[in-house]
């Protein structure tokens, strides 16, 4: 929102109003810019899907190669109502969503836990943060077939290369978010006869969660990423596996289809994510989105 629009919404309040007044006033202006944003969205999503079609009907890209969007719909459409050569949709998109979800919240659990036991203990950090760079530093893409060949072709596999996608990004910033707790907090509780695991609940792990679920808002997608490159290595069912027999067979829009449904997927799954976190952390002060 730019400054003169600052100004206007500024100059509506004019003195004298009441606190009810003052709040509807507020609430019509974070209307109104909540409107502005979606339509702006719909508007720049209309014109790239738009400019995709048309681009592709008059032959300014290859439709073999880049599809073009009614196509992918009625690819989406026929998946859903007739199912896919490799067997129903919901199941290719249940399998993926199983592994994805398993390797989120274990990745997810585990990366929390060590990484706030290893950020209130300096020592052990000490000793294991060269561990923990070694295995970090190996690309994830390579895992895949290691995995594949230790726990085969199921569900195992891709679980934990998903595991391994998300531990290190929650970790991480758990790690960090430990270490940046207010000291002064922390002094207050001490002096105040918090024992270890209160001062745990009650201050590092709070502090912590802004952090947290900073970190957790991006694994999801890295979730999907790893249980998609597992489908793609070798697996009997999965969005992955879609790709994978699009891809060798020269479907575009079979290829785009399947990229389009990971992607509403992990949407919703940031929606989920914001909707979880807010409730959470009502303890924070409301950012006041309407003046940005």
């Amino acid at each position: 929102m730019t400054d003169a629009t600052i100004d206007r919404n500024v100059s509506v309040l004019r003195p004298g109003l009441s606190d009810a007044e003052i709040e509807a006033t507020a609430a019509k202006v974070a209307l109104r810019r909540k409107e502005l944003v979606i339509a702006l969205r719909v508007g720049l999503l209309a014109l790239f899907l738009g400019g995709w079609e048309l681009a592709a009907r008059l032959n300014w890209i290859d439709p073999f190669f880049f599809s073009m969007p009614t196509a992918i719909v009625e690819r989406l459409v026929d998946w859903t109502l007739n199912g896919t050569s490799e067997g129903p949709l919901w199941l290719h998109l249940g399998v993926t969503m199983e592994e994805a979800l398993i390797g989120f919240f274990t990745g997810s659990i585990a990366g929390i836990v060590i990484g706030v036991a290893l950020g209130r203990n300096r020592l052990a950090s000490d000793v294991f943060s060269i561990y923990i760079k070694v295995v970090n530093s190996i690309p994830r893409v390579v895992l895949a077939p290691i995995f594949i060949m230790m726990f085969g072709l199921g569900l195992g596999s891709k679980v934990a290369l998903a595991f391994v996608m998300v531990f290190f990004v929650v970790f991480h910033n758990a790690f960090q978010g430990v270490r940046e707790a207010d000291r002064a907090m922390i002094a207050n509780a001490r002096i105040l006869g918090a024992s270890n695991w209160q001062l745990i609940r009650s201050v590092i792990v709070p502090s912590a969660m802004s952090w947290i679920f900073a970190s957790l808002h991006i694994s999801f997608g890295f979730a999907i990423i790893g249980a998609i490159v597992g489908e793609f290595v070798g697996s009997r069912y999965g969005i992955g596996l879609l790709i994978n027999v699009a891809k060798g067979s020269f479907d575009a829009a079979g290829m785009y289809a399947a990229i389009v449904l990971v992607m509403v997927v992990a949407l919703a799954a940031e929606y989920v994510m914001t909707y979880v976190e807010n409730r959470l952390a009502k303890w924070r002060p409301q950012v006041l989105v309407e003046t940005q």
